[in-house]
């Protein structure tokens, strides 16, 4: 029970998203456009420039990427098995390789591990934001009638507010280049107001998924790898890495998280099984409630 209430003031402001837009039906783009640009990288600029940059970050950063390596290899040859035709197959690497490490595992970081445990799960969060807008978006345009277009997909990278808030941040910081205490301040409202906004807009996005017809193999094998092998593989590379004990606990608790509510967006805009990734969202999500908090008795909460 006490491993619940740990992620229960976070499922509690998603239900507060959730009915709101129920009620009052929200224009979720632009909210979700206002914390894209305006308070995520505000939050990412805050996290570089205060935390001392140390060899973790290179951990962190092969992590990820070793992670997300092993994840779509997995998917690959689930889809292979299955007979999954191409724009199916983009839909599954959507919901198995991209989890939501920012309006739900930021939270939960916070809520589990202090301040510590949250700058570390932002630290994760811009690079998985880096992934969904490389990978994720060139996944997204694989299983399109347009094919892939992998010029589209990096040019992208360069208009992701939230890096370059973590690069001037981290820019900042190398030069030890102070920032006056008021601008601060003005900066400390923002970050803080932006982790409960995006928890909102999660609230809001499940509100309006439907479940339609979908191929409920693809979903199941789909939340199976996302739920399961992701913390159990994450697990397993950390185990090779000289990190803190902190760290590789939100790296782990991030990877346990559901798949990423941005992947329906992706998957709306370029027709890749919308309803398939919608759906798998919202099963993994639900599913959340159980796991995350047997994660968290095994990491030791």
């Amino acid at each position: 029970m006490d491993l619940f209430l740990v992620i229960l003031p976070v499922l509690l402001v998603f239900l507060t998203g959730f009915i709101g837009q129920k009620l009052l039906h929200f224009d979720i783009k632009n909210i979700s456009t206002l914390t894209l640009y305006v308070m995520s990288p505000v939050l990412a600029f805050r996290t570089f420039y205060t935390t001392p940059l140390t060899i973790d970050y290179m951990y962190i950063f092969t992590f990820a990427i070793l992670l997300c390596f092993f994840l779509f290899i997995i998917t690959y040859i689930a889809t292979k098995i299955m007979c999954a035709d191409r724009s199916e197959s983009s839909a599954m690497m959507l919901g198995a390789v991209f989890m939501n490490s920012g309006n739900y595992g930021a939270p939960v970081a916070l809520f589990a591990f202090g301040d510590q445990g949250f700058h570390i799960a932002v630290i994760i969060m811009v690079i998985h934001s880096l992934f969904m807008n490389t990978l994720g978006i060139f996944f997204a345009s694989i299983g399109s009638d347009d094919g892939a277009n992998l010029k589209d997909a990096l040019s992208k990278v360069y208009k992701m507010p939230v890096l370059w808030g973590a690069i001037i941040g981290l820019a900042l910081q190398l030069v030890h280049m102070p920032v006056h205490s008021s601008i601060m301040n003005g900066v400390d409202l923002i970050a803080d107001a932006s982790i409960p906004v995006v928890m909102l807009i999660l609230g809001m996005q499940l509100a309006v998924i439907s479940r339609k017809k979908v191929n409920y193999t693809a979903m199941g094998i789909t939340t199976a790898i996302r739920m399961i092998a992701s913390p159990l593989i994450a697990a397993f590379i950390l185990y090779f890495m000289p990190l803190p004990t902190i760290v590789k606990s939100v790296l782990i608790l991030q990877a346990a998280m559901p798949a990423a509510a941005n992947t329906t967006m992706l998957a709306l805009q370029f027709n890749t099984k919308p309803d398939l990734v919608s759906f798998t969202t919202l099963i993994t999500t639900i599913i959340s409630i159980i796991t995350i908090p047997i994660v968290l008795f095994f990491l030791g909460v």
